[in-house]
C-alpha cells in the first residue's frame, strides 16, 4: 500500500516556531510530534515534517506551496496574515512567509481560468501586473 507524500521543511533552528506559526494561519491543523531535530504537523490534513538542520540550506522560489482560495476574502487572509507577519510581496500572487518558503496564494479555480489559450493568455496578461490575485479582475479577464 502507498504510503502518503510527506513535504520535508528545512530550517535553521526555528522548525517548531514555523510549524506553531503555520499552525495559527491554517485554521484545521495541529503539531503531532517534537522532537529536538524534527517536528511533525499537520496543515488542512496536508502532513509537513520540519527539520532543524541548520544553516546550509535556504529556501528559494523552486519550491512554493499553493493555497487554494475560494473568495477573494480568503485570499486578502492568507496575503495579509504572511506579508503583515514580516513576509514580502512578490509578483502573481506569490509571496515569501518570515522563515522564507514562498507561497502561491491563488483562486481555486484558476484552472478554469485557464481553459483555453486565448483566455488563458488574457488572465495571465492581468495577472502579470498584480502582486495580490484579484479574483474579479481575473475573471473579467
Amino acid at each position: 500500500m502507498a504510503k502518503p507524500l510527506v513535504t520535508c521543511l528545512w530550517f535553521d533552528g526555528q522548525a517548531e516556531a514555523a510549524a506553531k506559526y503555520y499552525c495559527t494561519v491554517f485554521k484545521d491543523s495541529k503539531i503531532t510530534q517534537v522532537t529536538p531535530m524534527v517536528v511533525t504537523f499537520e496543515l488542512n490534513g496536508n502532513k509537513f515534517m520540519g527539520l532543524n538542520g541548520g544553516p546550509q540550506f535556504k529556501f528559494d522560489e523552486a519550491i512554493s506551496l499553493m493555497v487554494n482560495c475560494d473568495s477573494q476574502e480568503e485570499i486578502d487572509y492568507y496575503w495579509d496574515t504572511f506579508v503583515n507577519d514580516g513576509g514580502t510581496e512578490s509578483v502573481c500572487g506569490w509571496l515569501k512567509d518570515k522563515f522564507g518558503l514562498s507561497w502561491q496564494i491563488v483562486p481555486s479555480n484558476i484552472g478554469e481560468l485557464m481553459e483555453t489559450p486565448e483566455r488563458a493568455k488574457r488572465v495571465m496578461d492581468a495577472v502579470m501586473k498584480m502582486k495580490k490575485l484579484d479574483m474579479k479582475k481575473m475573471e473579467e479577464a
